[in-house]
């Protein structure tokens, strides 16, 4: 069978389509033109390339023959990579919430030819069945109205098209505050599992973006249910089967509320974001399980993830063999069959293995005879009920454990998906710096540096801005405000990590761009898209599985006012807080990644200067301790008589402090003064919440 239009793009998701007997088309003008043309409705589905359920969808409807046949007949079908293009799925991923309270992936939506929506789901099966009805019936159906009922299906459009303009405005209102930031952990609290950790029955989510909130408000609190709330949930999380105790990584979220059963998927995203949540953890508690796991997060991404130009690819997939989590799930009989009796009998204890299999179908909830790994209790506590030290056991296991990895790696792995995205690129790149700078891991540093560096190298625009996408040699696709806003934050990192004011400088570039390419003049806050060429150009607030580029741009433009005492970015970022105050009061929980900056702004962070003649050992000694603190609000100005000059530019102010003894330590305390202490006054300062548990 000849390949459909698919086949000439770069995107791994639309070329898995491109020998559907479907003919596809990408999205572009000359799609809308055809079914201008015409006088056809738009068939849109959108997905991603690790998507289970998308190959479900894709194997049960799109290869489908007669299911082809009829497509291809009614619609203009158009295939739409979500990754690749954000803002075509936030605007028909916000349809859907409208019309179903409820929206995922794959997105199945039809569209007037000018594209506006009149049905919107999630997965739909070729047949109708259990009540619901079949994209068969469905297609049948709507062809049947389009052409006797064109006008009830227009007028639907409009009032929906109507409903998305209205989607993506929000309420100003005052800047949030203390109070926003209390009744914010006061509704976390409520839906908090004090079981099982997470925020929700099923399915359950990393939310690493209410942790992170979390541990601000017990630093500024000193609330200790802060603190537990995220310890709980981050335990929960690294015992369960959402963690692969194998190979190391996060899966993308549990169907179950005791995170035993996940999404098999393994994005980047997940990864950088629970790195930063679990580093955190360990500066405010030292358990040495959080540090250990930020390191393996680490070795995963490092080793299966990356590219050979230091970047990162996007994803793996939930299936291998056609099946789901095949890549990962485990006999007993393979337990008992790689191990002494006494050896097998241990794990099959600690991981809760049986003949029947704790995995069960998700689509049935039929037990399958395999089981996922997952612990009953992290290794330290289960030491004493095997009567070994700890020390033995987490021995025993990672022989067991290489084991095990090297006979998984004779199966077939699931498929990678290897676009470089910047904006995920970004979010690792931070983790990174910030997990060098943490752990004093200088290759982590300086992972983080080749990836920021192909981002501006290999990804840059030629005008000064980025590139979304790059695969196989060509980067393509206009950045987004999430691509500026996380290359930002990669870069405010790398700065805290190594003190270099080149990255400072930087961050600040790439601010002036976004400011000027996605900024709201009339009502505040960035566009996802540097242009109005949709039906709606949309401002997205909300952040869900990855932080809102509003959200990174707040807290990226607070960190810029600090650090180069440049009072637009401080104006910019008062203006943001009012842009979005009204919504923001409304629902402060619901908005947990944009919270995390209003703590920023509520509750300063100490700042100081150090000033010496060179980087010495009692300089690396000092950076040292206060890298090992939990204070995410601090800045730092290290000026020595080599990068002086440089330092100067990116922040005036320390021109005043010569250069003239070999470490010289200041504070700025909060009435506004300068304040000569000593290295210990220094870390004291900054270690004022941090608590071992």
């Amino acid at each position: 069978m000849a390949p459909n239009s698919l086949i000439h793009e770069k995107s791994p998701y639309l070329l898995q389509h491109a020998h559907n007997p479907v003919d596809w088309r990408p999205w572009n003008q000359a799609a809308f033109d055809l079914a201008q043309a015409g006088a056809k409705p738009i068939f849109l589905s959108i997905g991603y390339a690790s998507c289970h359920w998308c190959h479900v969808m894709e194997k049960d409807s799109f290869e489908d023959a007669g299911m082809a046949a009829l497509l291809n007949d009614a619609f203009v079908c158009i295939k739409v990579d979500r990754e690749e293009r954000p803002d075509i799925d936030a605007i028909y991923m916000t349809a859907c919430q409208m019309l179903n309270k409820a929206g995922g992936w794959p997105l199945t939506a039809f569209l007037t030819p000018d594209g506006k929506p009149f049905y919107v789901a999630t997965f739909i099966p070729r047949e109708s069945r259990l009540g619901q009805t079949g994209l068969m019936e469905l297609c049948r159906r709507i062809k049947g109205l389009w052409a006797d009922e064109r006008e009830k299906i227009t007028a639907a459009a409009e009032q929906i098209a109507a409903g998305l303009k209205k989607a993506f405005v929000f309420e100003p209102g005052t800047a949030p505050d203390a109070a926003s930031l209390d009744a914010a952990f006061n509704h976390l609290v409520q839906g908090y599992d004090p079981v099982f950790g997470g925020f929700s029955p099923a399915p359950k989510f990393p939310t690493v973006s209410r942790l992170l909130f979390l541990m601000r408000y017990f630093r500024s609190t000193g609330n200790s249910m802060a603190l537990e709330m995220v310890v709980r949930t981050l335990r929960a999380m690294r015992t369960g089967g959402i963690w692969d105790h194998v190979g190391f990584g996060f899966h993308r979220y549990s169907v179950d509320e005791k995170w035993l059963i996940p999404h098999f998927e393994k994005m980047l995203y997940d990864q950088a974001l629970a790195a930063m949540a679990y580093l955190e953890a360990w500066q405010c508690t030292r358990v040495p399980l959080f540090s250990q796991t930020a390191e393996e997060i680490f070795a995963y991404a490092l080793s299966d993830l990356r590219s050979e130009e230091g970047a990162f690819y996007s994803a793996e997939d939930a299936d291998s063999e056609s099946r789901e989590g095949a890549f990962y799930l485990w006999r007993i009989e393979e337990f008992e069959k790689l191990f002494s009796s006494e050896e097998a009998d241990l794990w099959k204890s600690a991981f809760g293995l049986s003949r029947a299999g704790n995995f069960t179908d998700e689509a049935f909830g039929r037990q399958t005879g395999t089981n996922i790994l997952r612990l009953n209790a992290p290794l330290d506590a289960l030491a004493g009920d095997f009567g070994m030290s700890v020390e033995a056991l987490e021995k025993r296991w990672q022989q067991a454990r290489k084991i095990l990895l090297a006979v998984r790696e004779k199966r077939v792995r699931p498929f990678r998906d290897e676009k470089i995205l910047a904006d995920w690129n970004g979010l690792m790149a931070a983790a990174l710096a910030a997990g060098g700078r943490i752990l004093d891991r200088p290759p982590h540093v300086a992972s983080a540096r080749k990836t920021v560096s192909f981002l501006i190298n290999q990804m840059g625009d030629g005008k000064g801005g980025l590139y979304h996408r790059y695969f196989q040699g060509q980067a393509a696709v206009e950045g987004f405000a999430d691509d500026y806003a996380f290359l930002i934050l990669a870069l405010l990192e790398l700065y805290r990590a190594t003190l270099n004011p080149d990255y400072g400088i930087l961050a600040e570039d790439f601010q002036i761009k976004m400011v000027d390419r996605f900024w709201d003049a009339q009502r505040g806050g960035f566009f996802t898209t540097a242009h109005d060429d949709g039906i709606v150009r949309p401002k997205i607030l909300y952040g869900g599985a990855v932080p809102s580029a509003n959200a990174a741009a707040y807290a990226n433009l607070l960190r810029l006012a600090r650090l180069t005492r440049n009072p637009l970015w401080g104006q910019k970022a008062g203006e943001m807080a009012a842009a979005f105050g009204g919504s923001i009061r409304f629902g402060p929980e619901t908005y947990a990644d944009f919270m995390t900056g209003v703590d920023f702004a509520v509750n300063p962070g100490t700042q100081g200067i150090l000033i010496c003649q060179a980087h010495t050992p009692a300089v690396a000694a000092l950076l040292k301790s206060l890298n090992a603190v939990y204070a995410p609000g601090s800045t730092i100005w290290l000026k020595t008589s080599e990068n002086a000059d440089t330092l100067g530019r990116m922040a005036d102010f320390t021109r005043g402090f010569p250069c003239g003894k070999a470490l010289e330590s200041r504070l700025f305390g909060p009435d506004g003064q300068w304040n000569q202490v000593s290295p210990d006054q220094w870390v004291a300062a900054f270690d004022r919440s941090s608590v071992i548990l």
